[in-house]
């Protein structure tokens, strides 16, 4: 069944792939994105999927951005969080920045979003949510305690917003990929990348569709008995 799909930086790298997936599965696909007008105008062009520009860490942003995606293509009802971004530093030397800036961002982007999105999907008797967290926020990383307390936050807000939903056909599930081939990867020194990749148990990194294909399976009315998951897709580094 065809329904409306919102995907958060929906326009590159991870969310790019999901977007096309969600498309290729049937759905009409709002892909949101936050400043980069020439990548947005090219995915545009490149896929046919609608590009939506807003700040996902404004909720007033968010409230406009959402009307605008129900009244060009109709009610969502398939919401993935993908957007986030990183600010590495280690904290003896963080700023209050650099640490509002992610959890803004990575986490409260999710509050923003699904709550203006929840109360349709309760209406109408379904709803599929999506959190896209990380590796790094199941087992910590150096030089990222803002980007891991997000993505960790995010799992509990998954776990807590699945239970509150799950009477009204709405799932609610996250998942947490590992080290994805991807420009932000890409720009990760040589030497760093390859032992990041020796600690890979397949041997290599992921592959965006790969994480796409995950969140295909999980919005699908098919997947009505899983919520309050999370699937790791990070080929084996860390086990849960």
């Amino acid at each position: 069944m065809q329904r409306v799909a919102l995907v958060t930086g929906g326009t590159r790298g991870i969310g790019h792939a999901i977007s096309i997936a969600l498309k290729e599965a049937g759905h009409k696909v709002a892909a949101n994105y936050a400043g980069n007008d020439q990548a947005a105008t090219k995915f545009a062009a490149e896929t046919g999927i609608a590009v939506f520009k807003f700040d996902v860490a404004d909720f007033h942003a968010c409230e406009s951005g959402i009307k605008r995606v129900e009244q060009e293509l109709g009610p969502v009802d398939i919401l993935v969080n993908n957007a986030g971004v990183t600010r590495d530093v280690m904290l003896h030397k963080m700023t209050p920045a650099q640490w509002q800036e992610v959890i803004a961002i990575d986490l409260g982007s999710c509050f923003n979003t699904c709550r203006l999105v929840i109360e349709g999907m309760r209406a109408r008797g379904f709803g599929r949510i999506v959190n896209i967290s990380s590796i790094n926020g199941q087992k910590g990383q150096f030089g990222q305690t803002n980007y891991a307390a997000a993505k960790a936050g995010m799992l509990g807000f998954t776990k807590a917003l699945a239970l509150e939903s799950a009477a009204k056909g709405i799932t609610v599930n996250a998942v947490a990929p590992g080290y994805i081939a991807t420009e932000m990867v890409a720009a990760v020194a040589p030497k760093v990348l390859e032992g990041i990749v020796a600690r890979i148990p397949v041997g290599r990194l992921g592959h965006d569709t790969e994480v796409a294909d995950v969140v295909r399976f999980l919005v699908d009315d098919g997947a009505g008995f899983i919520t309050g998951s999370t699937i790791t897709a990070n080929g084996g580094q860390y086990m849960t």
